[in-house]
């Protein structure tokens, strides 16, 4: 391992190859590497038997007649894609699109009062909503009518409201809107994960929300797009891009320590099979940074707990109850309607995707832990489920750097979060490229349609 690269990534997460991939395109020497012998790290699709053999240690039962082993890819992390959003303009800027098949996700719902109904994202569906009352759905009609026409550049359509200084609570205020319509235009529309956003200036909730209804207006069925066979296509594909523009990559390759200059701190290398190879930064996913463990005497604290996440990875042989037979779904239960802090996130995807078996169902629950009782807090997403033939359960820790890694070239990602959707990921992409590079990662604008 005599060269040198200009960055080394470890770990195969989505994150990193994405981030792999762009500094490849960017004219960067990259080498990537992974313990792992296979692609994705946590954002793996399993097949059947590796799912129980990792949550149970046994092959499927033949019982639950589950159908063939080949038939599925179940995410381990279930994220879908919003077609207008971040990770579509990566997709289409790197041309990663050329490995890969979407299919659009057939709904998109929320929770309100003890059932779930499809998320407006117009005037027209509002009008139509059960979520909403007759005088409520007015007063929606007029807050999307308002966004529809809302210009930055035309001071008419502004109504007097300035977006850049009043906040969101005023905005909702001066369309009397009832705190259950908040719920889903806050959490299931502008996709914040709490209710922090109220008190800040309105124009970052309007920016999400239009994004949301452009994203519906692509494809019509719902906002999202998700790759055929599982998400674990995606870190392979950003991948492919990589090595095309001369990125190196390693699997199985255990990383036995990352090296640092000890007069300066800065990263000099990484030792993997008692070989060391030299490279001015590094970029990795929290697990190659002391995540879970004490640090070692004299050694730095790179990395931080957060939070905890909880998932169930759910097999149903029908669809969701209330989402008219839907071969996918996404639904939010936004926290305010079951007395909880964090929201709960149900992705719903089947034998439409590739990745189950004819007539079967994987739908996965998840949200932020916040009692020690992290399985009864997300059973209102299980109860809408219905039968469940079987589930695995699984608590992984929120790990987030110390510090930016521009003092020591060391730029570690975040873990992936309990949402249902890719914006927090491309958020950390951004924000890792900024921290790297020193510069905003600028995507040129590419007239390419993404095909679902």
């Amino acid at each position: 391992m005599d060269e040198e690269y200009d960055v080394i990534v470890l770990g195969t997460g989505l994150t990193e190859c994405i981030l792999s991939g762009l500094l490849s395109v960017d004219g960067q020497k990259v080498l990537h590497m992974d313990r792992n012998d296979y692609y994705g790290g946590d954002s793996a699709s399993l097949n059947l038997t590796q799912l129980y053999q990792k949550f149970r240690n046994s092959p499927p039962p033949e019982a639950l007649q589950l159908g063939r082993d080949r038939d599925y890819a179940v995410d381990l992390i279930p994220k879908f894609i919003l077609s207008s959003g971040e990770l579509t303009r990566m997709l289409v800027h790197t041309d990663v699109t050329r490995y890969l098949e979407f299919k659009v996700i057939a709904g998109s719902y929320v929770y309100r009062d003890g059932k779930i109904s499809k998320v407006p994202s117009s005037e027209m569906e509002a009008v139509m909503s059960p979520l909403m009352g007759f005088f409520e759905k007015r007063r929606a009609q007029k807050f999307f009518s308002y966004l529809q026409y809302w210009k930055e550049n035309d001071p008419a359509t502004h109504q007097g409201f300035d977006v850049n200084k009043s906040s969101m609570k005023e905005l909702y205020a001066k369309f009397g809107l009832e705190a259950g319509t908040q719920d889903f235009v806050g959490h299931a529309m502008a996709l914040w994960l709490d209710d922090d956003y109220i008190t800040k200036p309105a124009r970052q909730t309007i920016d999400r929300i239009i994004l949301y209804t452009q994203s519906m207006a692509r494809y019509g069925k719902s906002p999202y797009i998700y790759p055929l066979y599982g998400l674990g296509e995606l870190p392979q594909a950003f991948a492919r891009l990589s090595a095309i523009y001369g990125g190196t990559y390693m699997l199985d390759k255990k990383i036995e320590s990352v090296n640092v200059d000890p007069e300066t701190g800065y990263f000099t290398g990484v030792t993997s099979g008692g070989e060391t190879v030299k490279a001015k930064k590094v970029i990795g996913d929290p697990s190659y940074f002391g995540a879970g463990q004490d640090p070692t005497e004299g050694g730095k604290l790179r990395v931080v707990e957060t939070g905890k996440v909880i998932r169930a990875i759910c097999i149903l042989k029908h669809p969701i109850p209330g989402t008219d037979n839907a071969d996918s779904a996404q639904i939010i239960i936004p926290q305010n309607q079951v007395g909880r802090k964090n929201d709960i996130y149900i992705a719903a995807v089947s034998s439409a995707h590739n990745v189950a078996a004819p007539n079967v169902w994987i739908a996965i629950v998840s949200t932020i832990v916040e009692t020690s009782v992290p399985e009864r807090e997300i059973l209102p997403g299980l109860q809408l489920l219905g039968n469940v033939v079987d589930k695995f359960i699984s608590i992984t820790p929120l790990y987030a750097p110390t510090s930016s890694g521009t003092n020591d070239n060391i730029f570690i990602t975040k873990s992936y979060d309990a949402t249902s959707h890719f914006e927090t990921v491309v958020e950390d992409v951004s924000d890792v490229w900024q921290r790297v590079k020193g510069e905003k990662l600028v995507l040129k604008k590419r007239e390419t349609e993404i095909e679902a």
